[in-house]
C-alpha cells in the first residue's frame, strides 16, 4: 500500500503547483496588456520636430479670372512642429517672401516676364516685401486632417484653416507632411488700388505646403 500512496501524493503536489502558476492564456493576456500599455504611452508622448528647410517648400497659386493661373514657390526659412500619437498638434513656420519664384509658363520674353510678376507681387500694393519680408503660420489647434492656424501677412494676423493634412513617418523617424491652405488676399490688404483692375484676379490664394522634418534628439 505504501508504494501506491507515495507516488499519488507526489502527483497531487505537482498538480497543485502547476495549477498555482499562470496558464498560457493568462500569460498571453498579460503580454497583450503590456503591449497595449506601451503603445498607449508612445501615442501619448509629444514629439518635437524641426523642419528641413532645404527639403521643404510652399507652392502658391493665384488665378486671373477666366484667363490662367500663376503658380510658384516660396522658401521656408524656419519651421518646427509637434506631434502626438502620429497626429499634428502644433507648429510655427516662417516663409521668406523675397524668395518667390514663378513656375508657370504664362509669360513673354519682353513684357509680361516672370521678373515683372515677382516685382508686382513684391510691391507695396501686394505683399509689400520691403516692409514685410516674411509671412508666418502658427498652428493653434488640430483635429483629424485639419488644423486651425494664425496666418500673418503684411503685419495682419487672421485665423485660417489647414486642410488635407497628411503625415507619414519613415523607418528612421523622418516625417513627411503635406497640407493645403486657401486664404482671401483681401483680408490682408493684398490688392491693386483700382477696383476694376483688382477684379481680374481671384481673391483666393491657394498654398500647398510640403514639409520634411526630423525629430529633435
Amino acid at each position: 500500500m505504501l508504494r501506491f500512496h507515495v507516488p499519488l501524493f507526489m502527483l497531487l503536489i505537482a498538480s497543485g503547483l502547476v495549477a498555482c502558476g499562470p496558464s498560457d492564456a493568462e500569460i498571453a493576456a498579460l503580454e497583450a496588456t503590456a503591449t497595449a500599455d506601451s503603445l498607449a504611452m508612445a501615442a501619448a508622448e509629444e514629439l518635437d520636430h524641426t523642419v528641413d528647410t532645404a527639403m521643404s517648400t510652399i507652392a502658391w497659386a493665384g488665378t486671373m479670372v477666366g484667363v490662367y493661373t500663376h503658380t510658384g514657390t516660396v522658401d521656408l526659412v524656419q519651421g518646427s512642429f509637434t506631434t502626438q500619437g502620429g497626429r499634428l498638434t502644433g507648429g510655427t513656420f516662417i516663409a521668406d517672401l523675397r524668395t518667390m519664384v514663378p513656375t508657370d509658363e504664362h509669360y513673354s520674353a519682353t513684357v509680361n516676364t516672370k521678373e515683372s510678376l515677382v516685382e508686382h507681387l513684391s510691391s507695396a500694393e501686394f505683399f509689400d516685401v520691403a516692409a514685410h519680408p516674411t509671412a508666418s503660420l502658427t498652428i493653434t489647434a488640430a483635429t483629424g486632417n485639419t488644423a486651425t492656424v494664425d496666418l500673418t501677412i503684411r503685419g495682419t494676423t487672421r485665423a485660417e484653416t489647414l486642410t488635407e493634412v497628411v503625415m507619414t513617418t519613415d523607418a528612421d523617424g523622418v516625417v513627411h507632411a503635406t497640407a493645403k491652405l486657401v486664404f482671401d488676399r483681401q483680408d490682408y490688404g493684398v490688392a491693386w488700388a483700382p477696383d476694376m483692375k483688382d477684379a481680374v484676379l481671384e481673391d483666393d490664394i491657394v498654398l500647398s505646403i510640403i514639409l520634411v522634418a526630423r525629430p529633435d534628439q
